[in-house]
């Protein structure tokens, strides 16, 4: 009988564990969907943004059309082009009217029969809407479709971790834009702020994806404590240097928004290293735990050192491939950037001081100082949570 109970516990651990996550999971997702409610903004005036009115149109006829190929702007066409559309959405469905779309290198919407563009639309004094330009494609539908496409193929390679993966991936991000960004523009200092976002969606994300056990535990505290290392390295080097939110090129909008409202603009550097080191972090926390929690499993009787340093050299090989996408991701962005500098001849000591190139530089260091970091904490955790 004692047998027999023995062989079913093993069986029935990860399934309680699973129940349990499943349960906490939902009580953070609750705890998001209340923060989401209690911080919707309470009435106030439209903002010139919302008043503007806009819907998806598709081309139905080109009335004229002058527009050709400079040769410096690498095939795109300059010039004005004189469209019909049909208005596809909104209170004016089924409308049909007339515009002029400028055509340059900035804004370049080179409409044809059937393009689906958004357009702007004002009214004139009867009332009647007309249109003022024709911002962007309509991309709508394309981006839905290559989500799906991510989505589908998470799903059949993953199976119910692939939907758990997306369930942690929408809980993340619902987080920063329903808790972090509210919290912030009513006032909450950005750097503690985005810990507790970050440690909120990395329990979450985790529970969902692995459940209520001490590998969950060693990963999660192991990712707080990573990203909370990334976070502390880029304010004592922002300190030191010094560089703020007041040097981000937002600065000059986000203070001209703060100047009514108690939005703190000087920790928003740092949070957002906080944010944009969580996935990485998060990523090698996992594997740590993952590995090691393997090892116990095979071979119970391993002492804590063995599995510490067991998870030291699993996480070496990935610390180094991590800090490396990380930075890699940082250095794509700023590639512009980088372009320019080339192309003005800008000398070396003028680029490594500038704003735009510090700022670069602390982002990428120091979330791969966060991922780094987080490989012994995993490790040491694993050692002693997983027994």
């Amino acid at each position: 009988m004692h047998e027999a109970k023995k062989k079913q516990s093993p069986a029935r651990a990860p399934l309680n564990s699973r129940r349990a996550g499943m349960l906490v999971g939902a009580a953070l997702f609750l705890i998001l969907i209340l923060g989401a409610v209690l911080l919707q903004p309470a009435d106030r005036e439209r903002t010139a943004a919302q008043k503007r009115s806009f819907a998806a149109a598709r081309v139905t006829d080109i009335l004229a059309d002058n527009a050709q190929p400079e040769p410096w702007s690498e095939g795109l066409r300059l010039g004005a082009q004189e469209i019909e559309v049909e208005i596809l959405s909104g209170p004016h469905k089924g409308k049909v009217l007339e515009t002029t779309n400028y055509l340059s290198a900035y804004a370049n919407v080179d409409c044809k029969l059937g393009t689906r563009v958004i357009v702007r639309l004002d009214y004139d004094d009867q009332g009647e809407p007309y249109i003022l330009s024709v911002p962007n494609y309509d991309r709508g539908m394309v981006l839905a479709g290559m989500l799906a496409v991510f989505c589908l193929i998470l799903i059949l390679t993953g199976g119910k971790k692939g939907v758990m993966a997306l369930l942690g991936l929408a809980y993340t991000l619902a987080g920063v834009w329903f808790l972090l960004i509210p919290l912030l523009l009513r006032g909450a200092p950005p750097i503690p702020t985005a810990v507790a976002i970050a440690a909120l969606t990395a329990a979450a994300s985790l529970l969902m994806l692995t459940g209520f056990t001490r590998k969950t535990l060693a990963a999660s505290l192991g990712c707080v404590c990573g990203v909370t290392a990334a976070g502390l390295f880029a304010w004592i080097v922002g300190e030191i240097t010094p560089i703020s939110g007041f040097n981000m090129s937002e600065a000059e909008d986000l203070v001209l928004r703060a100047y009514d409202s108690p939005l703190q603009i000087r920790g928003l550097l740092v949070s957002g290293i906080l944010i944009a080191s969580l996935g990485a972090v998060m990523d090698v926390a996992m594997s740590i735990a993952s590995a090691c929690n393997e090892l116990r499993e095979v071979e119970p009787s391993i002492q804590p050192g063995r599995v510490f340093r067991s998870g030291m050299n699993i996480g070496r090989d990935a610390m180094g491939t991590m800090a490396n996408t990380l930075i890699l991701a940082f250095a794509g962005a700023s590639l512009n950037m980088l372009v320019l500098f080339q192309v003005y001849g800008y000398p070396m000591i003028q680029i490594i001081n500038s704003d735009t190139m510090a700022i670069e530089l602390i982002q990428s260091v120091a979330g791969s100082v966060g991922i780094i970091l987080t490989v012994p904490m995993v490790a040491l955790l694993s050692a002693k949570l997983l027994k």
